[in-house]
């Protein structure tokens, strides 16, 4: 018996050895960035699938050459990162550029839930900017996002001239994005929308839902809002081509080097 537990002790420790050993150097990218961002949620990598901690594995796609449309459809998870996301002031951004937009819903609903029902039972509330605007608001618990969208409100609640940007018109919603059959990040409980009176969206300015039409670039929220978003996980919709400057989402593997 005293062999047998000796034995089974030192495959425990070479067990441990080896996986603390694992390069994962030779990973693909976009599977080194989300394992980085989300380790909450996802464990490894077996060469063809992401591994999550429950079990359930999603198939890694390098993605490839697609038009933007296909793009913009794609659950490729290789195309998450087809834009780079640049932090700080934006300036031209060329047509079709869209750093974010582009999402693994088959991801999304594994980590957040698959159904409004699931994604509910883990939303939380948090009091959004107390001092300055005093709203709750609800949003996923998952991978941190109601902690870190927190951080966001206590830092702009120190900042009394963004007040009117502030107020928020959306949170948690269970909807898919206008004009398209894709579910909307809010679906998930990881997006906010703020005050819509200083807010411009791309889709409202041209009248129009094609994403082949020419379009002039507005923007009236301020660049502080955008730089403490980014800071603490968030992209901003401010930076697609297709702008929805009240548009803020948690997308950490997009911000984290």
């Amino acid at each position: 018996m005293k062999y047998i537990i000796t034995a089974l002790a030192i495959l425990f420790i070479t067990g441990i050895t080896y996986a603390q050993d694992i390069d994962t150097a030779h990973w693909p990218f976009p599977v080194q960035r989300l394992i980085k961002a989300y380790p909450d949620n996802i464990s490894s990598f077996d060469g063809t699938n992401i591994i999550m901690k429950d079990g359930r594995t999603v198939q890694y796609n390098e993605g490839g050459h697609k038009t933007h449309q296909q793009l913009i459809n794609s659950n490729d998870i290789g195309d998450i990162f087809t834009y780079p996301y640049i932090k700080g002031k934006v300036k031209d951004i060329e047509k079709g550029y869209d750093p974010g937009r582009i999402r693994s819903e088959e991801l999304l609903r594994k980590m957040y839930g698959s159904t409004s029902a699931e994604v509910q039972n883990d939303l939380v509330t948090i009091s959004w900017c107390p001092k300055l605007v005093g709203q709750k608001l609800k949003v996923t618990k998952i991978n941190g996002v109601a902690k870190q969208l927190q951080k966001v409100s206590d830092e702009l609640d120190e900042h009394p001239e963004l007040r009117d940007y502030l107020y928020s018109s959306e949170t948690f919603n269970w909807r898919k994005v206008r004009g398209s059959g894709r579910l909307s990040a809010h679906s998930f409980g990881i997006a906010i929308d703020l005050n819509t009176k200083y807010s411009n969206y791309w889709q409202w300015d041209c009248r129009c839902t094609s994403e082949d039409t020419d379009l002039g670039y507005k923007n009236r929220i301020p660049q502080l809002i955008v730089d403490i978003f980014e800071k603490h996980g968030f992209i901003w919709g401010g930076k697609w081509y297709h702008y929805d400057t009240m548009h803020f989402e948690y997308r950490p593997e997009l911000l984290i080097k």
